[in-house]
């Protein structure tokens, strides 16, 4: 069964209208129907706005009823995570354009929780991954705005070229970086609407990279 049927079941279960559980949800009736007739894909917002409103997440996304034995939370919020579970924080902070002000502190928008051997896999440790919501169209291609996207704070070494998250001048930015002779870099946008941005050597002073974005969270387009 897709997602789109077992959303309208969790809906009947329910006994919920499309208005009321659009209601529940932050959404437009309207939307809610495109969810069910597949031609729109729910957003994180949107899962979570549910969470705490007797509606089975889990069985939504993966067709197994939550506290069955096969249920294995993949990145939700749960209330007695197991062992095997790693908390991930994940920040509704403004990544392209920041206060500057370090992770500590910060507000966090939820904590969804990861298999561990499934982070370990992607040679990730969990205690050094966070989730950044995406703002802004810079990344358009990659990352779109209101994706989430898991950071590895470990890797911070622009050697590797990939796309990081970076703290410039006090600004939080995701590009795309490249380390040019000389120990310059190079920020890329993946939107041909930016122009790239280069680093000088004289300049570092101002450039923290805070992670390599690893794993994109969003909607399917």
């Amino acid at each position: 069964m897709p997602i789109n049927d077992r959303l309208k079941e969790e809906r009947l279960r329910l006994g919920l209208s499309q208005e009321d559980f659009a209601r529940l949800a932050g959404v437009s009736k309207r939307a809610q129907a495109n969810y069910e007739k597949g031609e729109r894909s729910p957003q994180a917002e949107y899962l979570e706005a549910l969470q705490g409103e007797q509606v089975d997440i889990y069985y939504i996304l993966t067709g197994h009823r939550s506290g069955t034995p096969d249920a294995q939370p993949l990145g939700l919020p749960v209330v007695e995570p197991g062992p095997d579970l790693s908390p991930v924080k994940m920040y509704d902070i403004e990544a392209a354009a920041g206060a500057g002000r370090s992770f500590e502190g910060e507000p966090v928008k939820t904590t969804l929780y990861f298999s561990t051997a499934e982070l370990s896999e992607q040679g990730l440790d969990p205690a050094q991954v966070v989730g950044i919501k995406v703002r802004g169209d810079s990344m358009d291609g990659t990352l779109a705005d209101g994706d989430w996207v898991l950071v590895d704070r470990s890797n911070r070494d622009p050697k590797q070229e990939g796309v990081f998250l970076l703290l410039v001048s006090g600004e939080r930015r995701i590009k795309r970086v490249q380390r040019l002779a000389g120990g310059a870099l190079y920020l890329i946008s993946d939107n041909d609407h930016y122009q790239p941005e280069m680093i000088k050597p004289q300049d570092m002073h101002d450039v923290e990279i805070l992670g390599r974005c690893e794993i994109r969270i969003g909607r399917v387009v």
